[in-house]
């Protein structure tokens, strides 16, 4: 059973996802202090604040911090557009598995098969392979 455990925390998959959790953690926390302590701050220059934390508004007698939504909004628009940049990167240069994700029903069986699957491993037949979007695939349309 120690054996088991072992090799299953210390395989590659499990040890490379804690890895990338770690520098995802550190990277979002750098990208929150860019948004918060760059970006945002130049928006409430703007707007003539001193921060974006006192950009309220009231309604009904209660304060709206749309100031801390936007901080918020910010940080994840960065975050996205930038694990969008990476990914994109990763993909043209052909690093990585970004293998078909996802299953879909064997036509002859009924039993799930992945969706790039060729042949049906429950009933073994032959099945139309699904046509990859050409910008998943990395090919540029014509």
């Amino acid at each position: 059973m120690w054996k088991d455990f072992k090799a299953f925390a210390f395989g590659g998959n499990l040890v490379d996802l804690a890895i990338g959790f770690i520098i995802g953690a550190a990277f979002a926390g750098l990208v929150e202090s860019l948004a918060q302590n760059v970006i945002m701050d130049l928006v409430a220059a703007v707007v003539g604040q001193d921060s974006t934390e006192n950009l309220t508004f009231t309604v009904n007698g209660g304060e709206v911090h749309y100031g801390k939504f936007l901080a918020a909004l910010v940080s994840f628009l960065i975050l996205a557009g930038i694990l969008f940049l990476i990914v994109g990167a990763i993909k043209r240069a052909g690093l990585g598995n970004f293998r078909a994700q996802g299953q879909r029903e064997c036509p002859f069986c009924k039993e799930f098969i992945a969706v790039d699957a060729i042949r049906c491993r429950h009933c073994t037949s032959v099945v139309e392979a699904e046509a990859p979007d050409p910008e998943d695939a990395g090919l540029k349309p014509v």
